[in-house]
C-alpha cells in the first residue's frame, strides 16, 4: 500500500511545489511507482510535469467535489513510473463548495483508497494555506514533508503547521505526523540561515539532505520538466535524489 506524503507549508515561496515535483520524480527514477496529486489551485505541480491546467480535463476538483473516480483523472508523464492527478482553476472555489458537505475532510482519502495498492508513493502538493484542501491532504497522509526556507519568520509558520497537524491527528487521522523538515534554498554562507537551521533541528526532525539554491532547479518548471529530466547533473537534481534515498532508507521495510 502506498505511503501518502503531504508536502505542506502554509507559507508560500519555500520550495513546496518544487519539492513535490522533484521528490516525486526522484522516487520514480528510483523505481518506485509514484502518483503526484496537485491539490494547489495554482496548478504549478501539474505544469512542472508537463500538464499545465486548462480547466477542461478531469482533475482534483472533480475527484474531490464530484467524487469522480480517481482512475479517470490519471495522466501519464515523461517518466514511466510517475503519474499525475492535475489541478484545475476551479479548485480555488472548492473550499467554499465543501463547507456543507458532511465528509468534507475525507474526500481525498476516500478518493485515494481504491488505488493505494497501485503505487508505492502518493505525493500530494498542498496549497500554501491551512484550509480545507490542506486538511484533506493531512487526513489522507501518513507522512508530512515540510519544506522550509531558513529565514526570520520560518519557525512561526512551522509552529502553526504543527498545531494543525496535531489537531488533525487528534480528530481526523491518528497516523499522520511530520516525517521531516527539508531545508530549501539553503546558503551555508548566510549566518541567519545557519542560526534558523540550528533552531529548527532543536525542535523538529530535519532531513540530512539540504536543497541548495540552484539555477537549473529554478529553470526546470518553465520547461515543464522535473530537474532530473532538465539537467540531471545539477546540484538541485542531486539534492532531490538524495532526499528520495534518505526517505526510502528510513522506511520500516528498508530496515526489515
Amino acid at each position: 500500500m502506498a505511503h501518502v506524503v503531504a508536502i505542506a507549508n502554509q507559507k508560500g515561496g519555500v520550495g513546496k511545489t518544487t519539492t513535490a515535483v522533484n521528490l516525486a520524480a526522484s522516487l520514480a527514477v528510483a523505481e518506485q511507482r509514484v502518483l503526484l496529486v496537485d491539490l494547489d489551485p495554482q496548478g504549478n505541480a501539474s505544469s512542472g510535469v508537463g500538464h499545465p491546467p486548462r480547466g477542461t480535463e478531469i482533475g482534483t476538483y472533480q475527484v474531490i467535489l464530484d467524487e469522480t473516480p480517481i482512475r479517470e483523472a490519471l495522466m501519464d508523464t515523461d517518466l514511466p513510473s510517475l503519474q499525475l492527478v492535475g489541478s484545475s482553476p476551479h479548485l480555488a472555489a472548492s473550499e467554499i463548495e465543501l463547507i456543507d458537505v458532511e465528509d468534507r475532510s475525507y474526500r481525498l482519502r476516500n478518493a485515494l483508497a481504491p488505488i493505494r495498492d497501485d503505487y508505492d508513493f502518493i505525493i500530494v502538493d498542498c496549497p500554501p494555506s491551512l484550509g480545507l484542501l490542506t486538511i484533506n491532504a493531512l487526513s489522507a497522509a501518513d507522512m508530512v514533508v515540510v519544506p522550509l526556507q531558513c529565514e526570520y519568520y520560518a519557525l512561526e509558520g512551522l509552529s502553526q503547521l504543527v498545531d494543525t497537524i496535531d489537531r488533525v491527528r487528534g480528530s481526523l487521522n491518528a497516523d499522520v505526523s511530520i516525517h521531516g523538515v527539508l531545508l530549501t534554498m539553503f546558503d551555508r554562507r548566510n549566518n541567519l540561515a545557519n542560526e534558523v537551521a540550528a533552531e529548527v533541528k532543536r525542535h523538529f526532525p530535519v532531513y540530512e539532505t539540504v536543497i541548495p539554491r540552484n539555477v537549473r532547479l529554478a529553470e526546470a518548471p518553465s520547461h515543464g520538466k522535473p530537474v532530473i529530466l532538465y539537467d540531471a547533473s545539477s546540484r538541485g537534481s542531486y539534492g532531490y535524489l538524495n532526499l528520495a534515498r534518505e526517505i526510502l532508507d528510513a522506511l520500516p521495510e528498508a530496515a526489515a
